[in-house]
């Protein structure tokens, strides 16, 4: 029997065109459940709904949405256990500690930290200039639809993600489309949300499902009139065409691509922490199979024994180490291919490689190297994202040919500079610094970046193509909910007809910031 989508408050037969299974990675064997390819007709009847649904959003207190996004945080704890094996069977993560312990506690703790900042308005940015009668605040969208990746179930799924509890506590509903590697794991997360809803005062269709869509279809959705934005995580080609469309029609989009998230080990680190960097690389880099969007895949070491060394010591733990499973046989295919564009190039193969296995979604762990002067001959080429166990090792001449490759980057979610702890790279520090810091969203010291801590400080985000917009996180509330909020002034209006975060006696408790001065004009621009 093929799984009902949920539209308007309704678990219902899809419009469909055709129908999927999901592989289980671990087996490479179809699993049992099928899914619906919706066709137009549900889209536009989720975007109908969706409509009405934000009408009714925009009259609710934000207690009602807190209170829908905490019961909902409940609810996935409630039901860890079904929720943990879905996730499982479709992706091949570990239940424990990766599912049960760390992804799945980390989405109920930033939807309740969604609910915080719902609840506060501290999102809102409200501020009043009692000179000139103005005052502001962020309001909401509209409908978002919120795409979500194969590589984070919960914590970025289209139904439960860090997207779906911005655009929630922003006061927006979520028309989720699950992502093809998990569709039964988002299935199950979004009976939970609809059983919040109805628990709670909030709409029905403040959430609602499809599994699939046309290319075509897709695009046409992003760009809908009735959209007010779009979340997306996913491969670059993907998000690229969809932003196409999204932008020919004026709408926001807000993308997470591709990054190759580059390690630059200094000379006197590597000197003298060589053997701790390279325990902290190789755990981060094959830590679930590479399959995470700030992996460490590229290492700029100047030349030299020690970086000679660096390479043998991780090349002998990448070939020691069982390689994981990959999520899904498109991604082992990806990763295949990258590896393959590489080597055409001329990268030196130090190990792994080869052919994908046959009983399971995986690949022997890849290294490979490159110098830095092959690097400049074909920066884009040498950038190729390996999503998964594969990493590059870039040899340079020196300091200043590290700061050349840096120059060299795209845009990445994160960049992490290794100095030596007695300060021997200081001297060359600012240097290269001051290149990598405008190519990446998050600069680490002596650390890898595999880690996204759910912070109000956090960036994840960065300049494109690891983004589609350099200036907004994806992690991090309240940050992140400014991408499905609308700047609105009021100007002149009376005090009974303003929001309420704008009133003089604000009922939430947060003070809007108070603009007192005689400085502002009405002058005509």
């Amino acid at each position: 029997m093929t799984a009902q989508v949920l539209i308007n408050g309704q678990w219902q037969d899809a419009d469909a065109t055709g129908t999927f299974q999901a592989t289980d990675p671990n087996t490479n064997a179809l699993l049992p459940e099928t899914f619906p390819v919706s066709s137009w007709q549900d889209c536009d009847a989720a975007l109908d709904a969706a409509v009405e649904a934000a009408k009714v959003m925009r009259g609710l207190s934000p207690q009602a949405i807190a209170v829908f996004l905490e019961t909902y945080a409940d609810l996935i704890e409630a039901n860890k256990d079904a929720l943990v094996e879905a996730a499982h069977r479709e992706t091949g993560l570990a239940k424990s500690p990766r599912l049960a312990d760390g992804e799945l506690p980390r989405t109920s703790n930033q939807l309740r930290a969604a609910a915080d900042s719902c609840r506060s308005g501290d999102w809102a940015l409200a501020t009043i200039d009692t000179a000139a009668g103005i005052r502001s605040c962020y309001e909401p969208l509209g409908p978002v639809c919120v795409f979500g990746p194969n590589n984070f179930p919960y914590a970025f799924g289209s139904v439960s993600g860090g997207d779906f509890a911005a655009a929630i506590a922003a006061g927006n509903p979520v028309i989720g489309k699950a992502n093809s590697s998990h569709p039964e794991t988002t299935r199950l997360l979004a009976e939970l949300a609809f059983q919040a809803a109805q628990q709670t005062e909030v709409p029905d269709a403040i959430v609602q499902l499809i599994y699939r869509t046309s290319h075509a279809d897709g695009e046409r959705l992003v760009s809908d009139p009735r959209v007010g934005a779009t979340g997306y995580t996913g491969s670059r080609s993907a998000g690229l065409k969809l932003k196409s469309s999204a932008d020919q029609a004026g709408k926001p989009i807000y993308l997470e691509l591709s990054s190759v998230n580059p390690v630059v080990v200094l000379p006197q680190a590597l000197a003298k922490q060589r053997d701790e960097i390279v325990d902290q690389f190789v755990g981060s880099a094959l830590m679930g199979a590479g399959q995470f969007c700030t992996n460490p895949g590229v290492v700029i070491l100047v030349k030299g024994s020690d970086a000679d060394d660096f390479v043998s010591r991780v090349a002998e733990r990448y070939a020691d180490a069982a390689p994981g499973t990959l999520l899904s046989p498109a991604v082992g295919k990806s990763l295949r291919a990258s590896i393959g564009t590489l080597c055409d190039l001329g990268v030196d193969l130090k190990v792994g490689g080869g052919e994908l296995e046959t009983d399971r979604c995986a690949l022997a762990n890849t290294l490979m190297t490159c110098t830095g002067t092959q690097f400049l001959s074909d920066p884009e080429g040498y950038q190729t994202e390996a999503f998964g166990n594969a990493s590059l090792v870039v040899l340079a001449d020196d300091v200043d040919q590290v700061v050349n490759i840096l120059s060299q980057l795209e845009g990445n979610l994160t960049g992490c500079i290794y100095s030596d702890s007695e300060g021997g790279d200081d001297p060359v520090y600012d240097q290269v610094a001051a290149a990598l810091t405008p190519k990446v969203g998050r600069l680490l010291n002596d650390k890898m970046p595999t880690g996204v801590a759910v912070s109000a400080a956090m960036n994840h985000g960065g300049p494109y193509p690891a983004t589609g917009h350099p200036g907004f996180t994806a992690v991090g509330i309240p940050g992140a909910m400014l991408r499905f909020g609308k700047l609105t002034s009021y100007d002149n209006v009376r005090p009974a007809r303003l929001p309420k975060l704008l009133a003089d006696q604000n009922p939430t408790g947060n003070t809007p910031r108070r603009i007192d001065g005689d400085w502002t004009t009405a002058d005509v621009v």
